[in-house]
């Protein structure tokens, strides 16, 4: 994968954010896509490994569309300036806390996690917590774990969410309304030839906490 054409081809792209642009660029766009499915696919069966997970899988199943739905937003640029794929059973639309990659120039990240589960979902998840808090506390505040990730990643609530008691000494937990994880990842990491395994440990770091909500999430 030629990441350093990659994050070029998507800088060009952040700032010509049209059509014209993009059709006359399109031979480019689909060259990096095939390149970055052929990467995504490489990584599928050893994210597979880290995991568990036994449904087969492939990038086309991961990977999310370029184009932007426009219709609700105010924001009405055709195009996103990032690849993104989420690797999980199920693939990008699976409801189990997966393993993600984000490529933007300068705003690269990867993680893990679930990002805005549906209500009857996060209403589990939150029960979880609050039953295992312990277990959940052991996994977020471990040391190697805090080192890579060092805050749980998304919205949250004002108030203690309907239906949990606001004694609860761990509420700030349950306010969240995603239970995902971010780090951070430079350009000069991405263009490397370590990158794959730079992924692979941050997939490896998260694993502890996808399988403390997919065991519930699989039960729903």
């Amino acid at each position: 994968m030629e990441f350093d054409r990659l994050l070029h081809f998507l800088n060009q792209l952040n700032n010509n954010n049209n059509r014209d642009w993009f059709n006359s660029n399109k031979k480019e766009f689909v060259e990096l896509k095939e390149q970055f499915e052929a990467f995504i696919n490489q990584l599928i069966p050893k994210v597979k490994h880290i995991d568990g997970f036994k449904n087969s899988l492939s990038a086309k199943d991961c990977i999310f569309r370029i184009y932007r739905d426009v219709r609700f937003s105010k924001n009405k640029e055709p195009y996103k300036s990032h690849f993104g794929a989420y690797i999980a059973d199920g693939g990008r639309k699976s409801p189990y806390a997966g393993y993600y990659v984000h490529i933007e120039p300068g705003k690269s990240f990867a993680g893990g996690g679930i990002y805005k589960p549906e209500p009857t979902v996060l209403k589990e998840l939150r029960y979880e917590i609050m039953d295992k808090v312990d277990e959940f506390k052991k996994i977020i505040f471990d040391k190697g774990f805090k080192k890579i990730y060092t805050e749980l990643y998304g919205e949250q609530l004002k108030n203690p969410p309907r239906g949990f008691p606001k004694n609860f000494a761990d509420i700030e937990l349950l306010k969240l309304k995603s239970y995902a994880l971010v780090h951070p990842i430079d350009d000069k990491i991405i263009k490397s030839e370590t990158f794959e395994n730079y992924l692979l440990n941050l997939f490896e770091t998260a694993k502890p906490f996808n399988m403390f909500f997919n065991k519930v999430i699989s039960e729903i």
